[in-house]
């Protein structure tokens, strides 16, 4: 049928196959009778799918994908490998390239397992990990596991900074900044992605006006444009602030 369809004629599609063309045509014949519907508009110089062949293509191409993946498949399952993988990831640890890279290898290792990266802030790491049924987790706050099953290993530390934009008010002050001082700025926080669990309390000084953005990328972009104060991590900080613009 596949044969039929891809060549647009029976006799294509024997040779193809290495059969009689009056073998190909049966076995049509005897599919259609089967299942009670036209697959093919016949002419007289091809054969065109019906509504109801078309159908049938895609999922007869699925059907053979899936049978010559299928041992390669049973043999990774035999083999303990997880058919699914979640796996979330710190928004201040989160690289696009490198996701990409990891993603690469996972799949050529892995090439039957299906794999799920989320994003999240905070404690949101913790909450997708432990009711999302995600299975690693990479950078999670704090160095203690949240649960007996599970198990942290350190990664290293992160230095923040203090930082603001060359532009900023503050920035002409030469003495060091007192809590008066930073209190009249709003500082620039990253919203904790946490749903059940308690949500980490960022940075933020008793009366100081908060600006809360959705992710790490917006809060470096709000202290470049010079709207708002608060820390970011070194990594992030060091290239703008030899650039001048931090």
């Amino acid at each position: 049928f596949v044969s039929v369809a891809e060549t647009g004629s029976f006799s294509r599609a024997a040779e193809k196959l290495y059969k009689t063309t009056a073998t190909i045509s049966y076995r049509i014949k005897l599919l259609e009778d089967n299942t009670g519907v036209a697959l093919f508009s016949r002419t007289t110089r091809s054969v065109l799918l019906t509504p109801a062949g078309m159908h049938l293509l895609a999922q007869a191409r699925e059907w053979l994908g899936w049978i010559d993946s299928m041992p390669g498949e049973l043999q990774q399952i035999n083999d303990g490998v997880e058919r699914q993988v979640n796996i979330v990831v710190n928004n201040l640890m989160y690289d696009p390239q490198a996701i990409a890279r990891l993603l690469a290898w996972l799949t050529q290792r892995y090439p039957f397992t299906q794999f799920h990266f989320s994003r999240q802030i905070y404690m949101g790491v913790w909450d997708t990990l432990l009711h999302d049924d995600f299975s690693l987790a990479i950078g999670v706050t704090g160095t203690e596991p949240l649960a007996e099953n599970m198990a942290v290993y350190p990664l290293g530390e992160v230095t923040w900074l203090f930082v603001m934009s060359p532009h900023h008010p503050l920035s002409q002050q030469t003495d060091p900044l007192s809590e008066a001082q930073l209190r009249r700025y709003p500082a620039v926080n990253i919203e904790d992605s946490a749903r059940r669990l308690t949500k980490r309390v960022a940075w933020r000084l008793p009366g100081q006006k908060e600006i809360v953005v959705p992710d790490i990328e917006t809060k470096v972009a709000a202290h470049l444009a010079g709207v708002g104060i608060g820390f970011l991590p070194e990594p992030l900080c060091l290239p703008l602030i030899a650039q001048g613009k931090l």
